[in-house]
């Protein structure tokens, strides 16, 4: 984790954002998440959950207005800096994007390999998360062998292993039994104890109301600060 205290870990200032030329999916965003918070996004299919996920993550820059993450204004850095500085993001996806000719633990350890962890340090750390998650028999299966739900919780692992500043989360209980969604909230929840923000995409109203953080709801391309009615 950085020693920085910035006053926002994630802020957007009248942001929005279209594919193409067509018309704005996200509009008028402004969002400003204190470092350690833990966020909620609601909202219908289609909504735009993944796309604001996606601006979080710098997979794409918006269409207008200025974000800001850790204090930096993401429209002012080179894009070379930009590589260095997603390390501090963990980010689960809804296709999981593992690499399928990577074992369940090669997948895990890619950040920490990445970031110049050595092997002998690594293994242990790895090897633990992964009995934490369930698949400590699975260490050396790859993903093409393994179910959904099995898939998500690598997943979930590899963007927890480094304890990122930012972990982004788009539906990680959606292929999990109940038993295993209790542990991964149990992670989630030591993550922010330690001072990760939390930004989770979930559409699991027993998951909003268990963990009981803010909730942002999204609809019509903009945001507000109400759930939806249940």
């Amino acid at each position: 984790m950085s020693d920085e205290t910035p006053a926002y870990a994630v802020q957007f200032e009248s942001v929005g954002l279209r594919y193409g030329r067509g018309p704005e999916i996200l509009r008028d965003l402004d969002v400003a998440l204190a470092p350690g918070s833990f966020q909620f996004v609601t909202g219908s299919s289609g909504a735009g959950k993944s796309s604001l996920l996606q601006l979080m993550y710098l997979a794409r820059p918006p269409s207008r207005g200025r974000i800001t993450l850790f204090g930096r204004d993401i429209g002012r850095m080179r894009r070379q800096d930009l590589a260095h500085f997603r390390r501090r993001i963990g980010v689960v996806f809804q296709d999981f994007r593992l690499l399928d000719h990577l074992t369940a633990f090669e997948n895990v350890a890619l950040p920490l390999r990445v970031a110049g962890v050595r092997d002998a340090e690594l293994r242990g750390h790895v090897r633990e998360l992964l009995d934490w998650v369930g698949l400590g028999d699975a260490i050396e299966a790859t993903p093409p062998t393994l179910s959904g739900g099995q898939k998500q919780r690598i997943a979930i692992a590899r963007a927890v292993i480094n304890r990122p500043d930012l972990l982004l989360a788009d539906e990680p209980t959606g292929n999990v039994d109940d038993r295993i969604a209790e542990r991964l909230l149990y992670l989630f929840e030591e993550l922010h104890r330690m001072g990760t923000t939390l930004v989770i995409a979930t559409h699991n109203r027993a998951l909003i109301e268990h963990l009981k953080h803010p909730v942002l709801h999204l609809a019509d391309g903009t945001l507000t600060g109400r759930p939806p009615p249940a």
